[in-house]
């Protein structure tokens, strides 16, 4: 008979496992926390789209739409998109499902999204993001708000270190109108110097030539002129408040005047969280106000404010990754042991602990497999302990070992639920509780 051949993984996908899904669940988890000190809701949207959702709001123009989109006709022939991003989709179901009466909303929401590109460290071809928006707030402190929750994010997961906040303000509508034409008067006199993609750029998109990345667009790019020049009062002020209330909070930024967002909806404020811990994969957290993009996709006129951060780049920049803890693991010895061991674990599961059923090998080595899960004490029921309706808890910090009745642990498991419910001391409370000295033989 021929062997079967196994199906390679996909180029440009993963498999979290391990330390590598511990770091990537300790991202998700002090998110949710910390999205909930903020008072934000959690949404889910669909993972495919229409494609005009994306087309529209990204841009026709982009790298993203035109070349890194996964669009697929489906059986009605319906052009669908697997979503490269959150923001178009929540502004699509902003629309679609009548939120406007909730506004203004603070939305998050995580999940994998998918783009055609070179795999490379920290990026994927299907990749995972969590997503922060304010959508229906035109007031700068929703910036703030938004900028204050990424800071508290990265602090709480221990990375802020080597972490720079970089700011910067693309104006109102007329602002943008004068710098753009500065910028385009000022590439057409260097257009002989400038690169294909950046000639490209300079009749659809010139505010992407500033972050180019090719050496001979270097040179024009950092002599173009700053956006300070155009601002007008109001968009000076917005900006103002803005960096006023990032102070006001504790939050540490600095200005770069180069960075830009290229499509028109975006307005005021724009933002990354860069390091130097990543190589040229620098970015670890990145947005901006997008006021023009519900309207864009044919809703009312909405303000919009968020960002987003890939998953993997945050769990890359963990220094260890975050064991889960185990309270107790239950052994039975023999046969007849089996059934109270089940009982057992399931009472303790259903008390709040952490419990896991060592159910093969010899005595020996279920004890030591408990001690290298990092299991804090076993229980171990045999034929002895059948025969005298007893239990025995030993623990693996100091090898302390106890025999006791097992209507003591089932009395102790009770108090302990009303008692308390301080979760990393409560393996420790009830061996204290049923370790003590009228139950010790």
């Amino acid at each position: 008979m021929a062997r079967i051949q196994t199906p390679n993984r996909v180029r440009g996908t993963q498999d979290i496992f391990r330390d590598d899904e511990r770091r990537f669940a300790h991202v998700q988890s002090t998110f949710d926390r910390v999205r909930r000190l903020y008072c934000f809701e959690r949404v889910e949207v669909p993972v495919f789209e229409d494609t005009q959702v994306f087309a529209r709001s990204i841009g026709e123009t982009t790298d993203v739409v035109s070349k890194e989109m996964y669009t697929f006709p489906d059986r009605g022939n319906d052009s669908l998109t697997l979503r490269p991003e959150f923001t178009a989709g929540i502004a699509r179901a902003y629309i679609t499902g009548g939120w406007q009466q909730y506004a203004p909303l603070k939305l998050v929401t995580s999940g994998a999204v998918f783009r055609y590109e070179r795999p490379q460290k920290g990026r994927y071809r299907q990749f995972h993001q969590i997503d922060a928006e304010i959508l229906g707030a035109p007031e700068p402190a929703a910036d703030v708000e938004l900028l204050c929750l990424a800071d508290q994010l990265l602090h709480e997961l221990g990375i802020v270190d080597g972490v720079t906040l970089q700011l910067n303000t693309l104006g109102d509508a007329e602002t943008r109108d004068a710098w753009r034409a500065a910028l385009v008067a000022h590439f057409e006199a260097h257009r002989a110097e400038l690169s294909e993609d950046s000639l490209a750029r300079l009749d659809k998109n010139p505010l992407r030539i500033l972050d180019s990345k090719d050496p001979r667009d270097r040179p024009i790019a950092d002599s173009a002129p700053d956006i300070d020049a155009y601002l007008t009062s109001e968009a000076r002020a917005f900006f103002d408040a803005v960096t006023a209330g990032l102070d006001a909070a504790g939050v540490t930024w600095t200005r770069n005047a180069r960075l830009v967002r290229g499509l028109d909806y975006y307005r005021h404020t724009a933002f990354e969280f860069v390091t130097d811990r990543l190589g040229a994969q620098g970015t670890v957290l990145a947005g901006g106000r997008y006021d023009g993009l519900v309207e864009s996709l044919g809703g009312p006129a909405t303000a919009g404010v968020g960002w987003a951060a890939g998953i993997e780049r945050l769990a890359m920049l963990l220094e260890e990754p975050v064991k889960s803890t185990l309270d107790f693991v239950v052994i039975p010895v023999g046969d007849e042991a089996d059934q109270q061991a089940q009982h057992l674990v399931s009472q303790l599961r259903r008390t709040g602990f952490t419990a896991d059923l060592a159910f093969r090998g010899n005595l020996k080595k279920r004890m030591s497999k408990a001690s290298a899960q990092g299991a804090a004490f076993t229980f171990i029921i045999g034929r002895d302990e059948i025969a005298g309706n007893t239990i025995t808890i030993r623990s693996l910090v100091d090898g302390v070992q106890r025999n006791l009745p097992f209507s003591a642990l089932t009395s102790a498991m009770k108090t302990l639920v009303v008692t308390t419910s301080v979760e990393s001391d409560r393996a420790q409370i009830l061996f204290e509780q049923i370790s003590s000295s009228e139950l010790e033989e």
